[in-house]
């Protein structure tokens, strides 16, 4: 089919940025860096910013044969991305790939449903994996034009945790339980993070309060099941839909400026450069597991 002009510009893009990332697998190789193998991968918020950004930069260090289940909330942004990833890595490469899209709202009891039911029923399919890797990208800013006493809302409150922590906890139980230990099968959890997990600040008490419980339940991960890799990875202030939203929303005058600052200046992190970051971790494999690790660390 005839692709508009701008999907068209996007693949040929997408192209030139694999066969570079080709070249930069081929010098870690040599340099004693493998690939991940064959990878059963399962990323949330995959259709747009960061997740978009990491499925499209992993994609080069999987091993033939290898599944990425992309799950978000909008369908024709995840079948925007299929065709993307196809294009991209088919082309540069001779490598075969599965894709499957999960258009799912993991913030309703149905959402999160589907998504679990699809990764069974896929596992079911082909059990010949060598790694399972999981994403837990998804997730939201919340009301940030609020400031603590002003949360007297149970509903409000309850919604903003069923999709930012409840999801991802039973999620990832049920993914692991889908997957359960075995001779020469590796597990990876990777929780997307931030500063705020560690460090308050004002006006954005959901999302501070969502990822630091989300640090801590995936710490707990590490400690009950030491054969699982956890990493909490904070990807660093980028130039996202999320990062606009907090520019025109919070409410606390002092660190809405220091945000649009750094978008003036810019001084945000670039998502595909952080993305790449994060895909180096996985390689290297050497991060205590349940550990946060910043982007400015590494």
């Amino acid at each position: 089919p005839i692709l508009p002009v701008t999907e068209y510009r996007r693949l040929k893009y997408s192209r030139c940025h694999i066969h570079l990332l080709l070249a930069k697998r081929t010098e870690m190789q040599a340099n004693g860096v493998a690939d991940l193998g064959k990878v059963f991968c399962i990323i949330t918020g995959a259709s747009k910013g960061f997740g978009r950004s990491l499925v499209l930069n992993l994609a080069p260090y999987v091993c033939n044969g290898s599944l990425f289940v992309l799950v978000a909330r909008s369908e024709e942004q995840l079948y925007s991305l299929k065709q993307e990833l196809l294009a991209s890595v088919c082309t540069a490469t001779t490598k075969s790939l599965l894709v499957r899209c999960v258009p799912a709202d993991l913030g309703t009891p149905e959402g999160l449903e589907q998504t679990v039911n699809a990764v069974k029923e896929i596992a079911l399919e082909v059990q010949t994996f060598e790694r399972l890797l999981l994403v837990n990208n998804a997730g939201s800013l919340g009301n940030v034009s609020k400031f603590f006493v002003e949360f007297t809302s149970p509903e409000e409150v309850n919604n903003y945790f069923a999709f930012n922590v409840t999801s991802a906890l039973c999620l990832t139980a049920s993914v692991l339980d889908a997957f359960p230990k075995r001779p020469g099968f590796h597990r990876t959890i990777v929780n997307l993070s931030s500063l705020c997990a560690i460090q308050p600040f004002k006006s954005w008490t959901l999302y501070c309060t969502g990822k630091a419980a989300r640090d801590m339940m995936f710490r707990i991960l590490a400690a009950e099941e030491p054969d699982v890799r956890v990493l909490n990875y904070a990807p660093g202030p980028m130039e996202t839909d999320m990062m606009m939203q907090a520019c025109t929303e919070t409410g606390d005058e002092e660190s809405r400026q220091a945000m649009v600052n750094m978008h003036q200046k810019g001084q945000l992190v670039d998502k595909h450069v952080s993305s790449k970051k994060l895909v180096n971790l996985l390689l290297k494999d050497n991060f205590e597991s349940g550990a946060h690790v910043d982007f400015y660390d590494v």
